[in-house]
């Protein structure tokens, strides 16, 4: 795990817990100015692989990648829920 104790680094959670405290109290615009970013920046990644490959295959190795990069996406959620409190957090003050 990136982070070995999360506990520590948010205390009262993990950094999945803190962004979903902040998201129910921090500015409703701002929350949704940020989640929105995080939906298109989905659907932009999405509409790039489709050219390349269909939408069988994309769900297939979404499918197979979940299981075979745990430890990554792991980390990679991890980090995700950081930033993502962090926009949020700078916007709000």
């Amino acid at each position: 795990m990136l982070f070995e104790d999360e506990e520590d680094i948010f205390s009262g959670g993990s950094p999945k817990k803190k962004f979903f405290d902040i998201v129910y109290n921090a500015n409703r615009n701002l929350v949704e100015l940020e989640l929105d970013k995080l939906v298109e920046r989905v659907c932009l990644l999405e509409m790039m692989l489709e050219e390349h490959i269909d939408e069988d295959t994309i769900e297939r190795e979404i499918k197979t990648r979940a299981v075979t990069q745990s430890s990554e996406l792991d980390n990679c959620k991890v980090s995700k829920y950081i930033e993502l409190t962090a926009n949020i957090l700078t916007q709000n003050e």
